[in-house]
């Protein structure tokens, strides 16, 4: 089989499209165009993403600019297929609107996803590294896709969260502005205690903290006359972007009060009751003779 009868075969219409007819060449050098295609967009995502990564660029910033680079992508090389196989794009306008119809229908949920997943890139209301609850789930996110986001949840567990519940449900971000939190330690001490004291021992325990900022500066406040203790509070604020740092920093001013407590001799209250019997009580005590 010479040249000829090869170029002869690639040249035997297949099929028509719009009146077009499609040869076998045609249809053979798709698959090579779309290859190519693909190849080139992902090395040059990987070249950008390479060069912004180099220079410190925002994330979010990044995985922006990667989906725009992959959706711009795709949209040239359709439209250079059909050029290079001479299919008018007109010949598509028939199936694209049944293609639209059906997927309005049959695929609302995806198509809702997808555009709140764009709406999350480019607002940026949750970024790549920030601290959520959602619900019941805390985490940071690792990925935000064009159909979920990826959060890694406080105990290593991942969750894979609609993006659409992301925008019509109320979602904490702890992050969004600063990482700077606010909480506090709550303690009970015995009544009888100094309670100038114990304030300036809650003060001294939790500036002694390096991850409590002194702007604002801690306050301590005695909250009430309790049952069974003179209730003290501190709120201080700490710049701590997981749950974790403020469980810690409670933690070791608690240690830190444990101490300071024992110093100086000041009693952590515990639960106290006292019982009252009406009639009398009368203590017996047995002879030693009857005991043996």
């Amino acid at each position: 089989m010479n040249f000829a009868n090869i170029k002869a075969i690639l040249a035997t219409p297949i099929f028509t499209i719009s009146e077009q007819p499609i040869s076998l060449g045609e249809l053979l050098l798709i698959p090579l165009i779309i290859y190519v295609g693909l190849v080139l967009t992902k090395w040059t995502t990987r070249f950008v993403t390479h060069r912004l990564t180099t220079k410190k660029t925002d994330p979010n910033l990044i995985h922006l600019l990667q989906r725009v680079l992959y959706v711009t992508a795709i949209t040239i090389l359709f439209i250079t297929t059909l050029d290079l196989i001479n299919v008018p794009i007109a010949a598509f306008a028939f199936l694209s609107g049944a293609i639209a119809i059906g997927f309005g229908f049959g695929a609302q949920n995806i198509i809702n996803n997808f555009i709140s997943g764009w709406i999350l890139m480019w607002e940026q209301p949750i970024r790549i590294g920030d601290f959520l609850e959602v619900e019941n789930a805390k985490g940071v996110v690792e990925e935000i896709n064009t159909r979920s986001t990826r959060i890694r949840r406080v105990d290593g567990v991942h969750l894979l969260i609609p993006n659409s519940k992301l925008l019509e449900n109320t979602v904490v971000n702890w992050t969004l502005k600063d990482s700077l939190v606010r909480t506090s330690v709550r303690v009970g001490v015995a009544y009888g205690s100094k309670a100038k004291l114990v304030a300036d021992l809650i003060l001294e325990a939790t500036l002694a903290q390096n991850e409590v900022l002194t702007d604002p500066k801690p306050v301590v406040s005695f909250e009430d006359f309790g049952d069974n203790a003179l209730i003290f509070e501190v709120n201080f604020w700490i710049n701590s972007k997981v749950e974790g740092g403020l469980r810690v920093t409670r933690s070791n001013i608690r240690f830190t009060l444990d101490e300071l407590f024992e110093q100086h001799q000041v009693v952590v209250a515990f639960p106290q009751r006292d019982v009252h019997l009406d009639g009398s009580l009368t203590l017996i005590k047995e002879d030693d003779n009857l005991k043996s």
